[in-house]
C-alpha cells in the first residue's frame, strides 16, 4: 500500500469535532468526579489511554490504563488497543438489544485543550470499540497540563490536570467501594494498570 492510501485511511478513520458532537454521545451528570477517580485510580501520564465502564448511574463498574504504542494516530490501532483492554476486564454486552453500560476514554497527552487529529482517531477507536463490545459509547476527555476537557461539549476544569498529584478523595467521589486492582505482571506493570469488580 502506498504511503498516500495509507494516509487517506488513516483519515478516514478519524472523527471531527462536529461528526462527535453529533453522534449523540450522552453527557457525563459529573464528570469532573469521573475524571478526578480515573485520575486518582490510574494516575496517568502523557501518552496514557484510560477507558473506563460506567453503569447507568455513572458509577464505575470497570477500568483499565495503557500506554499508547502506536507511533501514528490511527482509529484502527486505537480501537484493537481499546477493545482488546475491555475485553479483559468487563464481559460484553453484545446479546442485550441496547447498550445498558456506557464507556468513556480519559487521555492524557502533550498540548493545549484543542483538537488534534490524535483525538479524532480515539474517538473513532472509542466508538468502533464500544460498538463491538456493546457498549453505549461515551465522552471522550483529554488531560493536559492546562487540565481536562470533555471534547465536543466545551466543558473542562484546571484540575486534575497531566501534572497535578492525584486527589485521595477523588476515589471516593467517583466510588465509595474500595476496588480490587487487577495489574499486568512484571515490567509492563508500570505501563498497564486495570481495575474490575
Amino acid at each position: 500500500m502506498s504511503a498516500t492510501a495509507d494516509s487517506a485511511n488513516r483519515l478516514a478513520r478519524m472523527l471531527e469535532p462536529a461528526e462527535w458532537a453529533g453522534a449523540g454521545i450522552p453527557l457525563l451528570r459529573s464528570p469532573r468526579e469521573v475524571v478526578s477517580g480515573l485520575h486518582a485510580r490510574h494516575r496517568p501520564t502523557p501518552a496514557t489511554a484510560v477507558v473506563a465502564v460506567l453503569d447507568h448511574e455513572e458509577r464505575l463498574t470497570a477500568s483499565a490504563s495503557f500506554a499508547r504504542r502506536s507511533v501514528t494516530a490511527d482509529g484502527w490501532e486505537f480501537r484493537n488497543s481499546l477493545l482488546a483492554h475491555l475485553r479483559r476486564v468487563i464481559p460484553h454486552d453484545l446479546r442485550r438489544r441496547t447498550p445498558v453500560r456506557t464507556a468513556v476514554l480519559l487521555y492524557c497527552r502533550e498540548g493545549d485543550e484543542h483538537w488534534t487529529e490524535e483525538d479524532g482517531a480515539w474517538m473513532w477507536g472509542l466508538r468502533d470499540a464500544c460498538t463491538l463490545h456493546g457498549l453505549r459509547c461515551g465522552a471522550y476527555i483529554t488531560l493536559t497540563r492546562s487540565g481536562w476537557q470533555v471534547l465536543g461539549e466545551g466543558r473542562g476544569g484546571r484540575r486534575p490536570s497531566s501534572t497535578s498529584r492525584p486527589s485521595a478523595l477523588a476515589d471516593a467521589a467517583l466510588d465509595p467501594e474500595p476496588m480490587p486492582a487487577r495489574t499486568g505482571g512484571g515490567a509492563a506493570q508500570a505501563l498497564h494498570r486495570s481495575a474490575a469488580r
